[in-house]
């Protein structure tokens, strides 16, 4: 069965987006700090995004991120010319979307989306991207099997944190690998059941 992984960068304080993200600066003023990891000269970040990316089979996210990344990431979603699946978790489906784009729209909750994104996955990597509130979901049901975080160097000081809501209920962790690169330091942990 595919691994599902959690992936976010985040910075030191903990923030996923930096203060006063609007629809036209979703990320907040600076945030997109947060992904210069992935797109800059740092070649040990670059290495490990590809390491990652080329055990992928399928991607989820939340419609708040898809609506917000559409601009960016255009029919062929966030993984480029790959083209892989992606599935996004929503309460409607958009009225329009992109000529023969890679996303599937399921609005029957996380456990649908599980479902459908490992059929596409095979036996490879399953990750749940972007959005704070739909990987706390994953995260408390219990369906992830790793986190990943890009921890960014900067302290944000506001925006949206990604841990803030756990219910109160601990959720054990073990340290599986650490990459230290001047762009983030990319930490990944397995959820200890």
């Amino acid at each position: 069965m595919a691994k599902v992984v959690f992936d976010i960068s985040m910075s030191l304080d903990g923030f996923i987006t930096a203060s006063n993200a609007r629809p036209d600066n979703p990320l907040g003023e600076g945030g997109e700090r947060l992904h210069e990891w992935a797109f800059g000269a740092d070649e040990r970040s670059s290495e490990l995004l590809q390491e990652v990316s080329s055990g992928l089979g399928a991607v989820i996210c939340g419609r708040n991120t898809y609506d917000d990344s559409l601009p960016h990431w255009g029919a062929d979603g966030p993984t480029g010319q790959a083209r892989l699946p992606v599935v996004v978790v929503t309460h409607s489906e958009p009225e329009e979307r992109p000529e023969n784009g890679v996303y599937r729209f399921v609005t029957g909750g996380i456990e649908a989306a599980l479902e459908d994104a490992r059929k596409s996955a095979g036996d490879k990597t399953v990750a749940v991207m972007g959005g704070a509130d739909l990987g706390r979901q994953f995260i408390r049901a219990g369906l992830i099997d790793e986190i990943s975080i890009h921890q960014v160097p900067v302290l944000f000081g506001g925006g949206l944190r990604m841990f803030d809501e756990t219910d109160g209920e601990q959720i054990q962790l073990e340290a599986i690998r650490v990459v230290d690169t001047p762009s983030a330091t990319h930490l990944t942990y397995r959820v200890v059941r």
